[in-house]
């Protein structure tokens, strides 16, 4: 996997809307103004994409737009990251835009850049996959940058701050406190804090001991799901197979699986549905081990937990479940086909490289 270079005070980073257009409609101007404000204190350069801010009815109408935004920013050689707005259901609509364009795919291998989000934004980060980029599996602007509260959340505030970092390897620890969903992002909740709880479960082993390594492969379990039905749109599964965007069974041999659920919180039985259906294509029986993320509010925890140990029963598999990625605040960032290793004895979760290309950091 190629990797990207990692950040540096006064970096362009491009703001692309993949999926949903929801930051260009007015009811995001102040969320657009604090996510701006926030990258900027970081010593970035925001760089927003020609079509990012058309609002919904548009980005929606309109993949092409989505993709020639996306195509700009590897074009654009002073820009060196991406941030992805946010998720949404149709990214996968990019995908032949982008797949059948030389020019796009020279482009991401002559020019690697960071690119960063989640949910739906699986469905790009499988395309960088297929194209031999590392990308992170971690903050977007909407939900991180733009957050509401005075600060960042810290633990999430740490995330960003790695990718203006290099060492050689990352722990990726246990937040001490998580927090509930948001019910009211209007104007009335600027500087409002999120509800927040100590972590009492931290990183819970639910089977294995000793050590497991293996390189990061996953994503929103949901998006993983729509990419091999017709769930939620007939074509995406004939799109997804068309263009290689779900790995092939011996691809994911000896990987660690990372999934987690989408802010629909789905219920026990589709989760448990959408677990067999990778196990029907052979990827849960191909894996070396399974890390969960912590569901959104926590919501079905104990009954996923069930689901999970049920739907692996079969197998030796390791899991370790709650971890700090995807929908479930804070985040850190997972980076696709990265080396990892998680001691399910002590239940640490290492990742085994550095991140980014370039030197790497000493104590």
């Amino acid at each position: 996997m190629q990797k990207p270079m990692a950040l540096r005070r006064g970096d362009q980073v491009a703001i692309v809307s993949l999926s949903s257009g929801i930051l260009g409609e007015p009811s995001s101007a102040h969320q657009l103004k604090r996510g701006l404000m926030r990258l900027k204190q970081m010593g970035l350069v925001p760089k927003m994409m020609p079509n990012t801010l058309r609002g919904l009815a548009y980005i929606k109408a309109h993949p092409e737009a989505r993709a020639a935004d996306l195509k700009r920013a590897f074009l654009d050689n002073a820009i060196k990251g991406i941030i992805c707005v946010i998720g949404g259901d149709d990214t996968y609509r990019i995908v032949p835009e982008l797949m059948t364009d030389s020019e796009f795919v020279a482009a991401v291998r002559a020019h690697p850049k960071l690119v960063t989000g989640f949910s739906d934004t699986t469905v790009d980060h499988l395309m960088f996959y297929r194209l031999g980029l590392q990308t992170f599996y971690g903050p977007n602007f909407l939900n991180d940058l733009a957050e509401l509260d005075t600060a960042l959340l810290p633990y999430t505030a740490q995330t960003l701050a790695h990718y203006f970092e290099n060492p050689a390897t990352t722990a990726i620890t246990s937040s001490p406190v998580w927090y509930e969903e948001r019910t009211d992002y209007s104007v009335a909740s600027l500087d409002q804090p999120r509800i927040s709880h100590l972590e009492r479960r931290h990183y819970e082993v639910l089977r294995g001991t000793g050590r497991v390594s293996g390189r990061l492969l996953g994503g929103c379990l949901d998006s993983l799901y729509e990419l091999l039905t017709d769930s939620r749109y007939p074509d995406e599964a004939v799109v997804a197979k068309k263009y290689g965007l779900i790995p092939d069974q011996a691809d994911w041999i000896g990987k660690i699986l990372f999934i987690e659920t989408s802010n629909e919180r789905p219920t026990p039985a589709k989760f448990t549905k959408m677990l067999a259906k990778l196990r029907s294509v052979g990827i849960l029986g191909a894996v070396a081990a399974i890390v969960v993320g912590k569901p959104q509010n926590e919501q079905f925890y104990e009954a996923y937990r069930e689901a999970l140990l049920t739907e692996m029963a079969g197998t030796q598999t390791s899991i370790l479940m709650n971890v700090n990625f995807g929908h479930a605040y804070p985040r850190t960032a997972l980076p696709y086909g990265a080396l990892a290793t998680i001691d399910f004895d002590a239940g640490t979760f290492i990742i085994d490289e550095p991140f980014f290309d370039g030197p790497v950091m000493t104590d």
